[in-house]
């Protein structure tokens, strides 16, 4: 970590509006304007400015002004005047939005005014739930798209903050057992040009303009009409009301670039007071992107560490939010010379801040610039979306599948899957995080939704405005005969089945699983594969179940169930393969003739069959041991139990073979061949006691 970012960390001023004794306090920091106005707006009309204090420059090129004028409440804006210059982005007459600024209006979509804030709020005694990592199931979701269309809602909040905290939504995440919501961004962005001139929208939010400001559009309209203090409110009584209730809320944020875009985007607030020091520049005032967004900015500079630092302390703090998941998160952790280094002074910060560091951080490894994708070289402490763990999965239960039927060979053995299943040790296996360091998952918000996933070969963008080009080409989709929706019953249970597969692989691998809203429940996107532009029924979850899509919610409901009461599916180690002891499971693989896997069943890319069995040992003693069977092709098979173990009787917990979970649980002898049918998944519990 530099000097300077260190001192910045361990005695930081605190930024933007403060107050204290009658009198309010603004900072802003800025290493090459000549001049920083602190502008009050008027009351009624804030394209006026009515009165105009001037800051002073000071140490670190921190801009301070100290007046009885700045009061709570009262709108402002800042102005900046500094050079020309290829590097600069200076525009004295442009009202620009204060970093630090705890609420932001809109006049227009060019017009931004902030608002004067204290934070004021009653949490009625609710904790944070402080779920461990083995227990957390992420549910991966939309303010708006989760109830935007839940007509038990009044219609009033449908799709608003006041409808995340709703007891309809804290329900349903209650019965299907997910552990964290983690929203999509929240933090204040706009709609880029492009979209809006389309008649489309930013929907996603991957466009951040403030890093301290709720998004208002997520608000009701009578929070809205009372201003941003409400809009606060109303945010945090969600949150609240989802920690009652054991559920963490987990905020997916983005610090690598602006809404500010690159060469030719508009100014709001960033560029117009320091182009040069927030944004990474090369000398002829080019951005240097690894974004794809036309900007990034500058993690060298340690006041841009600051900034993020001091956003997640007020989030993790005073918004009471339990962790965040930082998109594209290589930007983040870029040195000088633009090369990700996993012991950036950003990530350093992180981990050593005594209030963020107690949230759950999760990174997406990678960006778009040269050296971006950086899967599993992240230090400690840190929990990573394994994109590996995404494509092997889908491989294995669906290109598989299609290239066996298409040329009669599968292409893939086993050997990746159970590299998936064990905790992906080949990516995340350097550090103490252990398994907990991969965030597995086989959906996400980008990319095709799981219905879509087991119905479609190729992606059907055309809504999108883009004539089909957006969104990616390498889905490892599988429609199963027929592209799209179909009333062929056959397909519709193979499609069904290879979901069931896809749930059962995704929450009984070792790692924290991230399940996408909708993905329980059988939600289609009719083929689309980026839907970031799409506020409508494409996106939002669907809560008029058919019965099959009732039924899958039971699965998955099911599942997640099995998962906290077996703690040998969600182990904190990687596990021995001789020894049982506290904090270190006993993992065994076998092969379907119930022999230990050979070196030729491990290599062959026709070994289609594995068996996994787990042994977890208890501080008090209690042992609790899974045998989890994956067959991978579409033939029935006899699997032989496994034969060196004391184990002579097992119960049958789940079958992917059949539509529901079972109503009571069947037994299986080891001396007895288990029949598996054609691509299906089993889990098994050894039994040591006697039969009754």
């Amino acid at each position: 970590m530099s000097k300077n970012a260190l001192e910045l960390r361990v005695n930081p001023q605190r930024m933007g509006v403060t107050f204290a004794s009658g009198k309010g306090t603004i900072r802003v920091y800025s290493a090459n304007a000549t001049s920083i106005a602190f502008c009050i707006l008027d009351a009624e009309n804030p394209r006026l400015v009515s009165q105009t204090i001037q800051l002073a420059r000071g140490d670190g090129d921190i801009w301070e002004a100290t007046s009885s004028k700045i009061k709570p409440g009262v709108k402002y804006a800042l102005r900046a005047e500094g050079p020309d210059g290829p590097r600069h982005g200076f525009n004295p007459s442009l009202n620009l939005i204060d970093p630090y600024a705890r609420a932001v209006e809109r006049l227009s979509a060019r017009e931004y005014y902030c608002v004067a804030s204290v934070d004021d709020f009653d949490w009625q005694g609710a904790a944070k739930p402080e779920t461990p990592l083995d227990r957390t199931i992420i549910y991966e979701a939309h303010v708006r798209g989760l109830t935007r269309g839940n007509t038990e809602l009044p219609d009033d909040i449908r799709g608003t903050y006041a409808a995340l905290g709703h007891p309809s939504t804290i329900k349903h995440l209650l019965e299907i057992g997910v552990t964290s919501v983690e929203l999509l961004p929240i933090h204040m962005f706009i709609s880029e040009p492009r979209l809006m001139n389309m008649g489309l929208i930013n929907y996603w939010g991957y466009n951040t303009i403030n890093f301290f400001t709720p998004q208002p559009r997520y608000a009701t309209s009578g929070a809205r009409e009372k201003g941003p203090q409400d809009v606060v409110r109303e945010l945090k009584t969600a949150i609240r009301e989802l920690h009652k209730a054991g559920i963490e809320v987990i905020l997916d944020v983005v610090y690598n670039h602006t809404a500010e875009g690159g060469g030719g985007g508009l100014t709001y607030s960033f560029r117009g007071l320091d182009n040069s020091s927030y944004y990474r520049l090369d000398e002829r005032g080019w951005y240097q992107d690894t974004t794809g967004c036309g900007n990034s900015l500058d993690f060298s500079n340690p006041h841009v560490v600051q900034l993020a630092m001091d956003s997640l302390r007020y989030w993790t703090e005073v918004m009471q939010i339990d962790g965040f998941r930082f998109d594209l998160a290589t930007t983040l952790a870029r040195d000088a010379s633009n090369t990700f280094d996993s012991n950036h002074p950003m990530l350093h910060a992180m981990q050593s801040d005594p209030i963020v560091s107690t949230a759950k951080l999760i990174m997406e490894p990678w960006d778009v610039g040269l050296g971006g994708w950086q899967t599993g070289n992240f230090p400690d402490r840190f929990s990573e979306w394994n994109d590996r763990f995404r494509d092997s999965v889908r491989r294995f239960w669906l290109t598989d599948l299609a290239d066996a039927r298409n040329s009669g060979n599968h292409w893939n053995g086993v050997a990746d899957i159970a590299t998936r299943l064990a905790g992906s040790q080949d990516l995340v296996g350097g550090g103490s995080t252990g398994p907990m360091a991969t965030v597995n998952f086989i959906t996400a918000h980008d990319g095709f939704c799981l219905k879509d996933l087991v119905s479609y070969n190729v992606k059907h963008n055309q809504i999108n405005g883009e004539s089909n080009r957006d969104g990616t080409n390498n889905n490892f989709s599988f429609n199963f005969g027929v592209e799209g929706e179909t009333q062929d019953p056959a397909i519709r249970a193979q499609r069904r089945k290879a979901a069931r597969n896809l749930f059962g692989t995704l929450l009984f691998s070792a790692g924290v699983p991230m399940v996408t809203a909708g993905d329980e429940r059988g939600k289609t996107q009719l083929g689309n594969n980026n839907a970031y532009c799409q506020d409508s029924a494409v996106s939002w979850m669907n809560w008029d179940l058919s019965r099959a899509q009732l039924d899958v919610q039971t699965t998955f409901s099911y599942l997640t169930k099995l998962r906290q009461e077996n703690p040998s599916l969600r182990p904190t180690n990687f596990g021995s393969w001789e020894r049982l002891e506290v904090g270190l499971d006993r993992i065994r693989w076998y092969n379907a003739s119930g022999e230990i896997m050979t070196n030729e069943d491990w290599n062959s890319t026709e070994t289609r069959t594995l068996q996994r069995l787990t042994e977890h040992l208890d501080e008090d003693g209690t042992e609790n041991r899974t045998l989890l069977i994956i067959h991978g092709a579409e033939r029935e098979i006899k699997v032989q139990l496994p034969k060196d173990t004391e184990f002579e009787r097992y119960e049958i917990l789940w079958n992917s073979a059949f539509e529901l979970p079972p109503t009571h649980l069947k037994e299986a002898n080891k001396a007895d061949a288990l029949t598996v049918s054609g691509a299906s998944t089993v889990l098994l519990r050894a039994l040591r006691e006697p039969s009754k």
